[in-house]
């Protein structure tokens, strides 16, 4: 935090030992986490501000019910939960009293404006309902031969070149996200907007500028005292400016790609997503928040889990053994969205990363008014009420005393069956649940599940680093500072029949 923000925050707590006459040594009992007269946990917040998944994690073990209630000075009263019975009630049995709300949408608003992920009401409906045109089967279908060409005239040969340049280390999360950004420019903006996937080539302005708003935008969330980022923003100071910068020069590259599209549509019937935006009537501004959206939403997500899908596997020998195999037995005459609905072992692989390390962490919306949770938790008017999945990954009471381990048998009905168990969403949120349940929850697999079977069968992929690396908890998850790899060719010789596969490990190591 830089030195004003600590000269506020050590005045706000002498602050309060003044006007309330009261020491802060006699906390709150009972109180999960440690709350003092008027300042609240601000202490623990603070002090936890570069591990808050973890510290969450820690409180709602604690917590009998699974949730917690976070006091503290200069922020909403915040109810936590990782109960799936809070979670359904809020995402699905009284949907309408927890809207995004707008202290959400101030948070983001600067950046995503009105687009889909912002916004509630009849605005959020209409744009999901432009969107949903892109995840019906048939569209489906069509993006795999879109990856199928991105994949074979893109993505491997930037493998082969790496595994015949000495294994030269490369970060696999760069080279993974300029892949899934060229994908979303290709499928849904109509435009062939290629940036190179070598990680050490210079990125584009609009790439750099929308990782600077990303991550600016989501420090005001996870600020110990938010009137900080506000001041910060009404004198245009420190990361305030740089969000001012960055959000206008994204905007720029939108707006630009925008009439490139309305130049097309004069000479040629577009059917990309961004093409039947404009021809629905929308606003500019309208188009142009709901394209930034759709950016993110693609650009982020699916490059992070098939990472961390890869620091992973080489740990559990048996199963990467297991998974090429089971790839290798399906893709004989290709893989297709038909082919890829078989691949259940890899799936499972991929919940199972989801569920220890989601892509959006955590998720809030806010109370329009009095309420009360199944648990019991009381729920006040304008609370934030966050549901937490990367905490739920993690509860004993949810997933068994081996939750901390990598295990992908847990998502399967039976030993004598490769099918997958019906998990109830509201205790797996990753992809939301309800009627905001995410649109693109079908197309992230089948893209995650493209290209992982993909390098997969053709390569072997080697982290370079020993050490657990650090889960950044922004807009959209990843590691930090990505993850450099070594690739190499995979031996091409003889792997297991189907029938030989050891779908279930004895043992897995723990992560």
């Amino acid at each position: 935090m830089e030195a004003p923000a600590i000269f506020l925050l050590l005045l706000l707590i002498v602050l309060s030992i003044v006007l309330t006459g009261k020491s802060l040594i006699y906390p709150r009992r009972n109180a999960i986490p440690r709350t003092y007269p008027v300042i609240g946990c601000l202490i623990s917040f603070y002090t936890n501000r570069n591990r808050l998944l973890d510290w969450y994690t820690e409180l709602l073990t604690e917590s009998p019910s699974g949730t917690v209630v976070i006091h503290r000075l200069a922020a909403r009263r915040t109810v936590v939960t990782a109960n799936p019975s809070n979670v359904e009630y809020i995402l699905r049995t009284n949907f309408d009293n927890f809207p995004k709300g707008k202290p959400f949408t101030d948070i983001l608003g600067d950046f995503l404006g009105d687009g889909i992920f912002n916004v509630d009401g009849n605005l959020w409906l209409k744009q999901r309902r432009l969107a949903a045109h892109d995840f019906t089967p048939k569209s489906l279908r069509e993006y795999v031969t879109v990856l199928r060409d991105e994949v074979e005239n893109e993505l491997l040969p930037f493998l082969e070149d790496a595994a015949a340049q000495d294994s030269l280390p490369f970060d696999l999360h760069e080279l993974l996200r300029r892949f899934t950004f060229n994908i979303v420019c290709i499928v849904f903006l109509g435009i062939d907007h290629r940036c190179s996937l070598n990680p050490s080539s210079p990125v584009s302005e609009f790439d750099r500028a929308f990782q600077t708003a990303s991550a600016v935008s989501a420090g005001r969330g996870s600020a110990p005292v938010s009137f900080v980022w506000k001041l910060k923003r009404m004198v245009g100071f420190g990361s305030e400016k740089d969000l001012r910068n960055a959000v206008g020069e994204v905007r720029r590259c939108v707006d630009e790609i925008i009439q490139e599209n309305k130049k097309k549509r004069k000479s040629s019937a577009n059917r990309d997503f961004l093409s039947r935006l404009i021809a629905s009537g929308e606003s500019d501004e309208t188009v142009r928040d709901m394209v930034i959206s759709i950016v993110m939403a693609g650009r982020d997500t699916t490059s992070a889990v098939i990472t961390r899908l890869f620091w992973i596997i080489p740990g559990h020998e048996e199963t990467e053994h297991d998974l090429v195999s089971e790839i290798r037995s399906e893709r004989t005459g290709g893989l297709d969205y038909e082919s890829l609905k078989k691949l259940s072992l890899l799936k499972a692989c991929l919940c199972e990363v989801m569920r220890l390390y989601p892509p959006v962490p955590w998720d809030s919306k806010h109370a329009l008014t009095d309420d009360r949770l199944p648990d019991g938790t009381v729920v006040r008017a304008g609370d934030r009420v966050t549901y937490f999945p990367y905490g739920m990954g993690r509860m004993e009471e949810l997933w068994g005393k081996d939750c901390d381990e990598f295990k992908p048998n847990r998502w399967v009905e039976s030993k004598t069956t490769r099918v997958l168990k019906k998990v109830n969403p509201f205790k797996f949120p990753v992809f939301q649940a309800g009627p905001r349940v995410c649109l693109g929850e079908e197309m992230a697999y089948v893209q995650m599940k493209y290209v992982v079977a993909s390098m997969l069968d053709r390569f072997e992929i080697e982290p370079i680093a020993t050490d657990k690396p650090v889960f950044v908890p922004m807009l959209t998850a990843h590691m930090a500072g990505g993850m450099q790899v070594r690739v190499s060719r995979r031996d091409g010789s003889r792997v297991k029949r189907p029938s030989e596969l050891h779908f279930f490990s004895k043992s897995q190591q723990q992560q």
